[in-house]
């Protein structure tokens, strides 16, 4: 248990526990890297160290022994989705009144508060900010550091400017983690206040050779797909919906077929009339624009001449006879039609026709 348990960016993760052990961690920290690359899971484990009533040591820095009570009730706040649904869930139990004035936090320890976007606009609130402001001057209840994640970088304008009163002078018991894909998604006041640690995309054989003791029951080439379509981020790919991709990838194929080469829109019909509305259809929707804008730009590698840059590699030759019957200016078509398909969607209109609608406007006779 420990630090150990973080894979890659040994080099960022070495210097964080060098800090740490010096007593020098700075009072607010922006991570940042793209989905899935380990900034919350970081962020769990530094509260960790900062607060384990052990504190063991390992390789002479400090380290979190994941045993004791400060660090089991810090780690049930690691599986965010699943905290942040139940507080979703708290709230909407709550009356009219009482619901309108809540905000979203998730809190399984005392010192630690974890701050995700509110819904439904997805975005940190200023009432989320002010209660940062009201309660970080308290001294810790239970361990030796008090500890602020917010999970996103996304603030209305009067939370961003409320927080920077915090950030001008925290406490020194206190610890602010922004967590945002790039610094650029934070205010530059912010950021000035701020030191910002990046964590960097792993390697496709380094994804790789982590899913085959952890998804030995995907085969070699369903690991390698995975790893190179989860672009760096383990975390993504240790929550990649594999057989949901298999599915969606082949209605992706029967849809770019039928718009490229057949013309024949049976196939296509099958496939569009099982996307219906609900929460399960908008995902498996989006599940496949994703699909569609990977093939997509694979066929660009193609027709570019760069196939090593190709993604979906075990569909090569499928790309490749596809890549025969299309130009720069019919790729180029086909992205902005698919936003205008994500466009349309957000304004609820029929997923089934919204993709029927796409396949038959890139029809090539």
């Amino acid at each position: 248990m420990g630090f150990s348990e973080f894979h890659g960016n040994l080099e960022t993760i070495g210097k964080i526990r060098e800090m740490l052990t010096r007593e020098r961690f700075p009072h607010a920290v922006m991570l940042t890297g793209p989905p899935g690359s380990g900034k919350y899971t970081l962020a769990t484990m530094i509260a960790q160290a900062m607060n384990c009533s052990r504190q063991p040591t390992s390789d002479g820095l400090l380290d979190f022994c994941g045993e004791c009570p400060n660090c089991l009730r810090i780690a049930l706040a690691k599986d965010l989705e699943a905290r942040c649904t139940e507080a979703v869930e708290a709230r909407e139990a709550m009356k009219d009144s009482e619901r309108k004035e809540t905000r979203l936090f998730v809190q399984t320890h005392p010192d630690v508060l974890v701050i995700p976007p509110d819904p439904p606009q997805m975005m940190i609130k200023v009432d989320q900010v002010r209660r940062v402001i009201e309660t970080i001057y308290f001294r810790p209840a239970e361990g030796r550091e008090r500890v602020f994640i917010f999970t996103d970088g996304a603030f209305i304008k009067e939370a961003a400017n409320a927080l920077l009163k915090v950030l001008e002078e925290p406490p020194p018991f206190a610890t602010i983690f922004l967590l945002a894909r790039s610094p650029s998604d934070l205010l530059s006041t912010i950021r000035s206040r701020s030191m910002v640690v990046s964590l960097k995309r792993l390697s496709g054989e380094e994804i790789a050779g982590y899913l085959a003791s952890h998804r030995p029951q995907w085969s070699e080439p369903e690991r390698a797909l995975v790893a190179r379509l989860s672009e760096g981020a383990l975390g993504r790919a240790l929550s990649f919906d594999l057989a949901g991709h298999s599915a969606a990838r082949a209605d992706a194929l029967t849809i770019l077929r039928t718009a490229l080469l057949s013309g024949q829109h049976t196939e296509l019909f099958k496939v569009t009339e099982t996307y219906h509305a609900g929460a399960d259809g908008r995902e498996k929707t989006e599940r496949l624009l994703r699909c569609l804008y990977s093939l997509l730009e694979d066929l660009l590698f193609v027709h570019s001449g760069f196939p090593e840059l190709v993604r979906n590699r075990d569909l090569i030759g499928e790309l490749r006879r596809l890549g025969a019957s299309v130009d720069f200016e019919w790729l180029s078509s086909a992205s902005e039609r698919l936003v205008e398909v994500e466009r349309g969607l957000r304004r609820n209109l029929l997923r089934s026709l919204s993709i029927d609608g796409f396949a038959t406007a890139l029809e090539r006779n």
